[in-house]
């Protein structure tokens, strides 16, 4: 039980420090829905000039967008925050006292702060999703479809956190340098979108890479059309790959992170 009373405590301690500066934490709150509203409302343009992207109509590519909020709602409010601050903690020393904690150092870096406001996007989420199950012709008459979908978005976000710690832990190898950890941003932008619109010369191998090798594009297509879209035969097996690559993602991600402080040499050194 250790392990899950200290990432409460990391939350409280995150949810008192936000509430201290509450007018900081209301402007991030707001700037976050705001951004995610302006994204939103560029979607309703487009849908005013074709009636489907990649054979998503409107309201089954608003469930779409609405379990890209929730996936990267858990990312930018669990894992995010910590991942951008390991290159300071190396350049500064700061890892040294990390090392030195009686807890797994990996758990410690990666969820000792918890940024509340980015959990604001839930609510945005929530209720997008509602109101474009509401408005579909036909929604998923069987419970399994309500059942896997939120265990489906945890195993997205977690595929997204296994790049993101990949990324941010050659920081150790590199000092100061995030340009690789940056890339992450890069990377995580072909999950926005259904990945039927990646096709011909070029769309077909991003698809490839981006499903095969660095698995982005399960992280939300396999939930989002759960509750979309029934799954043709031709994408059953995402469900199961999914499963298969979160898992290999996190063992590879666990993999690299050893490694990195293997080769970590102490500040004071």
């Amino acid at each position: 039980m250790l392990y899950p009373q200290l990432f409460l405590t990391f939350a409280r301690n995150s949810l008192i420090r936000d509430m201290t500066f509450r007018a900081n934490f209301l402007i991030e709150l707001v700037t976050s829905v705001s951004w995610m509203l302006m994204n939103l409302g560029f979607y309703i343009l487009v849908y005013q000039y074709t009636s489907s992207i990649g054979g998503w109509d409107r309201y089954q590519f608003f469930v779409f967008i609405a379990t890209t909020l929730l996936v990267n709602g858990i990312v930018q409010a669990f894992f995010m925050p910590n991942a951008e601050e390991l290159s300071e903690l190396v350049r500064t020393g700061g890892l040294d006292f990390a090392l030195l904690k009686p807890v797994d150092t990996q758990f410690l870096l990666s969820l000792q702060r918890v940024n509340w406001a980015s959990l604001g996007n839930f609510v945005l989420a929530i209720v997008l999703l509602w109101y474009s199950l509401a408005k579909m012709d036909s929604v998923p008459t069987t419970a399994w479809a309500y059942v896997l979908y939120p265990l489906y978005v945890v195993l997205g976000a977690l595929v997204l956190y296994a790049v993101m710690i990949s990324l941010a832990a050659t920081s150790i190898w590199l000092g100061r340098n995030q340009s690789l950890y940056d890339f992450w941003f890069y990377i995580t932008n072909f999950s926005r979108y259904p990945m039927e619109i990646y096709k011909g010369p070029w769309g077909d191998p991003l698809r490839n890479v981006f499903t095969f090798i660095i698995p982005i594009l399960v992280v939300i297509n396999v939930p989002a059309r759960m509750l979309a879209q029934p799954f043709k035969s031709e994408h059953a097996y995402l469900a199961l790959f999914a499963i298969v690559a979160t898992t290999a993602m996190l063992l590879f991600a666990r993999w690299l992170f050893q490694r990195a402080l293997g080769a970590y040499r102490s500040a004071s050194s």
